[in-house]
């Protein structure tokens, strides 16, 4: 494959640039179609990205959605045909100035505004579309032999919510066609384990726009697994030693300016309150909270480890673009807890808190990590703290401890928290890209900013060190990953609905009705299904809608026997057994994750 460099040459394809050029190329041509189609469109930026590709457009007046992509494609494929020669030029700063004012490209003329005095602006050009960009590209159109769009989504210009929502058209290309249906078959398969659908259909929560965007609400049967989860780390925590506190969803401006927050993260937060002469925030995380407990009283040496947690509701105002059910939302709840430790123990608890990660994991069969060791990029002097001293020291400790416990990791550089290193434990899920579940940071900032102390056993003031750590990360994300991971097949002790009871006819209801009646008396979570419904549709149902761990099937025969029949969702296979016998097994499998 030959490509159009920027310079006017043209040369065979790198093929580690092969993809990128196609997804890059696939952009400007779908941006010609949409201008076939749209004359009134602007475009703003339209980049290949990891997975594809995508344009930022301002539609005008008529507004495009999804439904309008097949539309556009097929305009792209005429494009193809027409096999249109890709031509680059360069312009002098006030002629390509010109050149989009005449075109009516204000998105391009405010880029032109942002590049350098001495940048070196290049055109490319296929038939009567021209766009700003450096390549390289295709030499033909014709050479795009596949590609999708796949969706609609909105981006501020400039990433900056304070400009207008732009028109975000996605699409994936590829070298060839078998390529581009395996990854689709992959889409398809993100789609069926898609948490928002999911939650959905199984009515796990909810989201509207008059709450808000990013805001979800989580319904009985979501709220049920919440609680589950939350009383299931607590109870670990509490094992260990953790002591569970509750503080304010809110706090001053002065809290977080202290806490360097305000510096360092106030983008991320909710517009100030003002009230009484006082400013407040809605909270983005929960450390400054943490460390104004510590600093209620005096602590000696042998006070520590203090082990703080909270299951802590936090907001931070998101990109609306960025939103993705309850996976990553504006409210969310953090596993998060606060240890605050002597230098001496910052081995043994980060151990601690590195077998608890790992604990969790077996339980929950979460075997595809890795570990990173987050670090801060030197050169960022607006992001970290700057203190060189003290970030050589946290590093070399935490890098050292990681190294002496045998954890196998890599090195990340600018990846760390504004006061700190961390571990953070990456899982990658059955689809989509890798995401941090669990982390660990450790902090020498904030006691000091706070100005914390402890009396040593030789009777001086000292600053306690701090481990920052999430188990479950947030709980949300945490149940959005098990949904995904499960299709929301939920294991029994962890699933909303663990049994439903399904009688067969009316003459089998009384004794369906009791059965339900002696395992809703047992504490399991059960529901009879008594709608007058064949019990084929209603087998599917529990399968399918509720994705039910047990269905306790009964008919005439059961009836006479005194028994029941078990179908386990797991096996697909119908045991006969007693009420007793079943409420025992079940009893088993739901205390061993206690």
């Amino acid at each position: 494959m030959k490509i159009l460099y920027n310079d006017g040459h043209v040369d065979e394809c790198p093929e580690a640039l092969e993809v990128e050029v196609l997804r890059h190329s696939a952009a400007h041509i779908m941006a010609q179609a949409v201008k076939r189609l749209y004359p009134e469109a602007h475009f703003a930026y339209g980049p290949a990205t990891e997975n594809g590709f995508y344009y930022d457009v301002d539609p005008g007046d008529k507004a495009i959605s999804e439904e309008d992509l097949p539309a556009i494609e097929a305009e792209m494929q005429k494009i193809l045909k027409e096999n249109l020669p890709f031509k680059v030029y360069p312009l002098p700063r006030d002629e390509a100035i010109r050149l989009m004012e005449e075109r009516g490209e204000k998105y391009k003329v405010e880029h032109i505004g942002d590049l350098p005095e001495d940048a070196v602006i290049t055109f490319y050009q296929q038939g009567d579309y021209i766009d700003m960009c450096v390549g390289p590209h295709l030499t033909y159109t014709k050479a795009l032999k596949a590609f999708k769009l796949t969706s609609v989504s909105g981006a501020y210009w400039k990433n900056n919510s304070a400009n207008k929502m732009l028109t975000r058209l996605n699409g994936v290309a590829f070298r060839t066609k078998d390529e581009l249906a395996d990854h689709l078959r992959r889409l398809e398969e993100a789609k069926a384990r898609d948490h928002r659908r999911i939650g959905k259909e199984m009515r796990l929560f909810m989201t509207d726009d008059l709450v808000g965007k990013g805001l979800p609400m989580f319904l009985p049967r979501g709220y049920t697994v919440w609680q589950i989860l939350e009383d299931y780390i607590k109870g670990k925590e509490r094992r260990l030693g953790y002591q569970h506190v509750l503080t304010p969803c809110v706090g001053t401006v002065g809290l977080y300016e202290t806490s360097g927050h305000w510096t360092h993260y106030k983008e991320n937060m909710f517009p100030v309150m003002e009230v009484e002469d006082e400013k407040f925030v809605l909270r983005p995380m929960n450390c400054p909270h943490h460390m104004m407990i510590y600093a209620n009283r005096r602590h000696s040496y042998r006070d520590l480890p203090i082990r703080i947690g909270e299951i802590a509701h936090d907001f931070r105002f998101e990109a609306s673009g960025t939103l993705k059910g309850i996976e990553r939302g504006r409210h969310f709840c953090q596993n998060d807890a606060h240890l605050f430790v002597t230098p001496e123990q910052i081995k043994s608890e980060v151990s601690s808190v590195v077998d608890l990660i790992f604990d969790v994991y077996r339980d929950f069969g979460i075997t595809d990590y890795r570990c990173v060791l987050s670090l801060r990029d030197p050169a960022d002097k607006v992001k970290y703290y700057p203190d060189d001293e003290m970030w050589e020291h946290a590093e070399t400790a935490l890098r050292d401890v990681l190294k002496d416990l045998g954890i196998q990791f890599t090195e990340e550089i600018g990846e760390a928290a504004f006061y700190g290193p961390k571990l953070d434990v990456n899982v990658r899920p059955a689809v989509g890209a890798e995401y941090t579940l669990s982390t660990c940071q450790l902090d020498f900032c904030l006691p000091a900013k706070f100005d914390l102390k402890y009396v040593d056993r030789d009777g001086v003031e000292k600053t306690p060190v701090v481990l920052h750590r999430a188990i479950l990360g947030s709980l949300d994300r945490f149940m959005a990953y098990l949904i995904e991971e499960t299709k929301g097949a939920f294991p029994a002790w962890l699933a909303p609905l663990q049994v439903k009871v399904l009688p067969v006819s009316e003459k089998s209801m009384d004794y369906a009705r009791t059965v339900y009646e002696a395992l809703d008396d047992a504490g399991f979570r059960v529901e009879l299904d008594d709608r007058n419904e064949k019990i084929g549709y209603k087998i599917r149902s529990a399968r399918q809608d509720d994705k039910v761990p047990y269905m306790i099937i009964i008919g005439e025969k059961e009836v006479a026997e005194g028994t029941i029949s078990v179908r386990d969702r797991a096996t697909d296979q119908t045991a006969v057994s007693t009420v007793a016998e079943f409420a025992e097994k079940l009893r088993g499998k739901v205390a061993a994750h206690k």
